[in-house]
């Protein structure tokens, strides 16, 4: 039986080139099929040797660090990268979906030289995704402090999250996933239930100020019994996020289980229904993870991805290199080794196209030059840059 055959005739659904558009009542989705190519794009390879990249953000003199999740910084200088690692980086716990994830630059960073990564910490019984801010000079960290860590420890080695973003108001957006797979328990219940525990910051994106204190407006700070830092919960594992900081609009990818990938318009306060309403199926036995796929007080994704993507990177295009593509997102690929352009118009998705990249893709990028960098996630990682078609 399809998916389809499973969703009541009274939900409305129509497609638009791959993509979901929803009816106002209820939400329905068909399985996305391939999407249509894009065009006027073609790619390059600036580099190799890179173990399982994952974050990358350009300096102000063009050099790049890039993130490898077995725990090192890479600097890419002159568009080759220098054989030495950044030292100065903490131990990270480097073990199935964790390790050294996001970088992230303070808007400041000339005057303060402040770096900001994501990593997993502890060991196998008991870990969680931290924050640390650092200070670089250019060939080592200092001063690297743990300026945040989730309050929940779990074992095992899956959905740490984690990616990082600036809001205009200056203080910092942080994902962190929801702990993992059934059965896998956290506090004696099962890790994907912790994302509607607002006492936990797994399943959610966490708000902070840029030295990792709670910002006096967040959404819970006076909420019994909540965690301060929440921003936004209901999440399973989002691993790409994006800001239009013109309209201070927050985009965000995350995956679902064997189905249910989701792009959201996240905003404070809001609960994206995670594992109480998804498109998603269990792993052991295909079975829905739930009925629902709406529900009153939860917020309905834009897009559901089923087959996934297994959406990644995230970016919001605000260059002049490609004026057909500027305020449109693009959304990396681990399953489908491509990147999406997510057409938006009104903060409504239009349509979507694919960037084939035949590799798995794992963070986009908006470069200084306005050309959207990619980096794949394998053992002997590519940095890979797309520019216009000559």
């Amino acid at each position: 039986m399809s998916m389809l055959s499973k969703i009541p005739a009274a939900i409305l659904f129509s497609t638009v080139l791959g993509i979901a558009t929803i009816a106002t009542t209820a939400r329905a989705v068909e399985p996305t099929a391939s999407v249509p190519e894009a065009s006027g794009w073609k790619i390059s390879t600036v580099l190799k040797g890179l173990e399982h990249p994952w974050g990358m953000a350009f300096l102000p003199n063009g050099n790049i660090l890039v993130t490898e999740r077995p725990g090192r910084i890479r600097l890419v200088k002159d568009g080759k990268l220098v054989e030495e690692p950044i030292q100065g980086v903490p131990k990270v716990f480097a073990s199935g979906q964790g390790g050294l994830m996001d970088i992230i630059l303070h808007p400041k960073f000339e005057q303060n030289r402040y770096i900001y990564f994501t990593y997993a910490a502890g060991d196998s019984d008991a870990n969680h995704t931290v924050l640390a801010r650092a200070t670089f000079d250019g060939t080592r960290l200092s001063d690297v402090k743990e300026i945040f860590k989730g309050n929940k420890k779990k074992p095992g080695g899956q959905h740490f999250g984690s990616v990082l973003a600036w809001l205009p108001d200056g203080t910092l957006l942080m994902s962190i996933g929801d702990g993992g797979n059934p059965p896998l328990k956290v506090d004696g219940m099962l890790a994907r239930d912790q994302a509607q525990n607002l006492a936990s910051h797994n399943g959610s994106v966490v708000r902070l100020n840029d030295d990792g204190s709670v910002p006096k407006d967040n959404p819970f700070v006076d909420k019994e019994g909540a965690a301060p830092e929440i921003w936004s919960y209901g999440h399973r594992n989002i691993q790409g996020i994006a800001v239009d900081k013109a309209t201070s609009t927050t985009w965000t990818t995350e995956h679902g289980p064997r189905g249910g990938d989701e792009l959201n318009l996240t905003e404070a306060g809001k609960n994206y229904g995670w594992p109480k309403a998804s498109f998603g199926r269990e792993y052991r036995t295909n079975e829905l993870v739930t009925p629902h796929t709406s529900l009153p007080g939860m917020v309905d994704p834009l897009i559901v991805w089923t087959p996934v993507t297994a959406a990644s990177g995230l970016a919001f295009y605000t260059g002049d290199k490609f004026p057909d593509w500027k305020g449109d997102l693009f959304s990396g690929g681990l399953v489908t080794q491509d990147v999406r352009r997510i057409d938006l118009e009104n903060n409504k998705v239009v349509k979507q196209e694919g960037i084939p990249i035949g590799q798995r893709v794992r963070m986009v990028v908006q470069g200084p030059d306005d050309l959207l960098y990619v980096l794949t996630d394998q053992q002997d990682g590519e940095l890979i840059r797309i520019e216009p078609a000559e």
